[in-house]
């Protein structure tokens, strides 16, 4: 090139760069979702196309940045509004961290999972996980959590009777009125609740629109929560069915749990606990029959004193076909499952270690047995194998368990091979406060229920109520900053087959329900009793939070009777009865209307999420994929609202219609199909008190198609 055609060259870019835009860093946009990521679950090895979105002819260069080095990537096509940019990177058997830099002019930005940022020495990058994958099924799947015990109960003589047995230090009661309050002291009483009640209840749950039933233990156990466990072996025959019914109460002068015959033949004969395994695989066949799921709940840290292998009550001393405990004799073949402080003691060691210091719940000594580590890696396959074929397992305080979180780690890594290897489309979630980053690499855990990056969250922001009614904060209520902030630094923890499939609560069987945080009562049932759980609710608050749980990136996870009304404080005023014959009606009519938008609109199972508006006690995002876009506005204040809010960085046209899918405010909820116009990208609309709204483009395919038609 001679010299002259050089500086013409170097005028024409200068004037061009003259008449560029504004360097419009809204439109800058990447994620981990499948149309930035392709394939979105790398296998080791495989080649990944990685994309990145910027205003069309609104910047000169984007590189990919990973390890330090820069890589320029190329535009590829391009539609009315964007360029897309793409880079080829070969992935190794390791995890691969980016971000983005971006040039227009002498202008330069970071691009990472929190947007543009100009913080150069912090960076929260993308991440991608060769050979990460979490089942698709659970991919933005509808959950529903069963509490066994105040569910339904379908066969009054399963049913634990009073005086059965007893349990820390009292004996057992069954409550007869199912609609009474839980007691202060509810782990030693019995409502009834079982398996043929949720067979019973299928068709509700299946009209409902569930897509996943997550059960809390169902494993034999003496207490109602069953996160103590007496034989991981079998479903709970209280549960389960009851055939043979013999022996005596805890009447007439017996006081021992070794004199309580009854309840001995419940649960250690044979034929209880088969018929009651053949119980439990009936409600897998049925809930598969109907396109539904099936999650058991794994206590694998600790067990209970009840247990088989420890047997502290001496179920197990005398029953036919069992070993002695390790309680009961030091040459039980299951002394090494747990740490005995005194060695001189037995029979009848009482110095185990338990859990936090609970004798109740002696903790699992893994790094001391091998055999333990061996037989609860068989439990993990067996409840997903044929023929049980649960879906997956949610575990129980999960890093507690072991001694080291070397040992911690072995272990997960060790439980998911064996469930992979035996079900690989079973999930792994697992109860966890805190960052869990170390655990979802892509070979322990799949996910997290996720306290941190939802549920405490939305509760701050619409209630300013902590998670178990024990505070309320002024400053968190209603605080778009501080919700915002929490949400992407806390879901930063999370690559993209986790996040997708995180259980994303409002309540549960720890925490008090959300409509009873509403009423902003700090307190728990021993210090303001039941009734105050119920008194000064709000409806519309608790819709405003459905609504964002059903369009937020996740698997949304209804605790049973959340969507009927059902009120309570922390545990156990939480686990009250599911109020059958007293149900909310209007309440379960909008979870159906927002299960059903949830799953018929693809960009709320997989799509990508974008902040639009972030104001005292409002926020807006949207969730879009390439060919649709939605609208989620929450006005959590008590006057209307009049906004004007620009989409168009959605991928909406800058002229178009939206639809309304669904309002709810204090007045109810409508379904009335409203248009919304937008202009010059804009969307101009007032919201009521306390609602959120969730508007829909449709984008012809044609369009579609027209546009993957232009690649440069």
């Amino acid at each position: 090139m001679d010299f002259n055609r050089f500086m013409k060259a170097e005028l024409d870019l200068q004037y061009i760069a003259t008449m560029r835009p504004v360097f419009n860093k809204k439109a800058l946009f990447s994620d981990m979702t499948e149309d930035y990521i392709s394939p979105a679950e790398p296998s080791a090895y495989e080649e990944v196309t990685i994309r990145f979105r910027a205003g069309k002819n609104n910047i000169d260069r984007v590189f990919f940045v990973c390890k330090g080095v820069r890589h320029l990537m190329f535009k590829r096509y391009s539609d009315e509004s964007f360029d897309y940019y793409t880079h080829d990177q070969q992935m190794e058997n390791e995890r691969v961290n980016y971000h983005f830099v971006v040039q227009a002019g002498k202008l330069e930005c970071i691009y990472d999972r929190r947007g543009v940022v100009t913080d150069e020495n912090t960076y929260y990058d993308f991440a991608v996980i060769p050979g990460f994958k979490t089942p698709d099924w659970a991919k933005g799947a509808v959950m529903y959590q069963i509490y066994t015990d105040r569910f339904c109960n379908g066969d009054k003589s399963n049913d634990v009777l009073t005086n059965e047995y007893k349990y820390i230090g009292e004996n057992v009661v069954h409550v007869d009125d199912w609609n009474a309050y839980p007691a202060q002291m509810d782990v030693r009483n019995f409502y009834g609740g079982d398996l043929q009640g949720v067979l019973d209840k299928m068709d509700y749950l299946q009209d409902l629109g569930i897509d996943v039933i997550y059960f809390n233990p169902l494993f034999v156990s003496p207490s109602n929560h069953k996160y103590d466990i007496q034989d991981y072996d079998y479903i709970d025959p209280h549960f389960g069915k009851i055939v043979s019914d013999e022996g005596d109460l805890l009447v007439d002068g017996r006081t021992e749990n070794s004199q309580a015959t009854r309840y001995i033949n419940r649960v250690s004969n044979k034929e209880n606990l088969e018929a009651s395994n053949q119980l439990f695989i009936k409600v897998v066949e049925e809930a598969h029959r109907r396109g539904m799921k099936v999650i058991l709940d794994g206590v694998f840290n600790h067990c209970g004193s009840f247990n088989k292998w420890m047997d502290r009550e001496r179920i197990y001393e005398n029953a036919p076909g069992y070993e002695k405990g390790a309680y009961v004799s030091a040459e039980s073949p299951y002394r090494s499952y747990f740490h005995f402080y005194d060695q001189n003691v037995w029979p009848y060691n009482h110095t185990y270690d338990g859990w936090w210091g609970n004798d109740t719940l002696p903790k699992l000594n893994y790094e001391g047995s091998k055999m333990l580590e061996d037989y609860i890696l068989y439990i993990g396959r067996k409840w997903v194998s044929p023929p049980f074929n649960a879906d997956g397992w949610r575990l129980d305080v999960a890093a507690d368990l072991g001694h080291s979180p070397e040992f911690n780690h072995h272990f997960w890594q060790e439980f998911r091979k064996a469930v992979k290897q035996a079900n690989p489309n079973a999930i792994i979630l697992a109860e966890h406060y805190g960052d869990p980053k170390s655990w979802l690499e892509g070979n322990e855990w799949d996910t997290v229920m996720n306290y941190d990056a939802f549920m405490e969250p939305v509760t701050w922001f619409l209630t300013g109520m902590q998670k178990h009614s024990d505070d309320y904060r002024e400053d968190l209520y209603g605080n778009a900053e501080s919700f915002w902030g929490a949400m992407r630094h806390h879901g930063c923890s999370f690559t993209m087959p986790s996040a997708m499939v995180a259980m994303n609560e409002l309540s549960n069987h720890d925490h008090s329900r959300f409509l009873t945080r509403t009423n902003k009562r700090v307190g728990r049932v021993n210090t303001l009793g039941s009734y105050a759980a119920n008194e000064g609710v709000n409806k519309a608050v608790l819709r405003e939070a459905v609504a964002i749980q059903m369009t937020w990136p996740g698997a949304p996870t209804i605790y049973y009777g959340d969507e009927a009304g059902l009120c309570g404080f922390t545990d156990p005023d939480n686990r009250r009865t599911y109020p059958w014959g007293n149900e909310d009606q209007e309440l379960i009519s909008f979870h159906k209307e927002m299960i059903k938008i949830h799953k018929e609109n693809k960009e709320f199972l997989t799509g990508s999420h974008l902040y639009l508006a972030g104001e005292y006690n409002f926020i807006g995002y949207g969730r879009f994929t390439r060919s649709e876009q939605s609208v989620v506005l929450v006005n959590n204040n008590d006057q209307p609202v009049t906004k004007e809010l620009s989409i168009w960085q959605l991928g909406i046209p800058r002229e178009a219609i939206l639809r309304q899918l669904i309002l709810t405010s204090y007045e109810g909820f409508t379904t009335e199909k409203k248009e919304y116009p937008i202009i010059a990208g804009k969307l101009m609309i007032t919201l009521p008190p306390k609602s959120a709204v969730v508007l829909k483009h449709y984008q012809p395919d044609d369009e579609i198609e027209k546009e993957e038609k232009e690649e440069i």
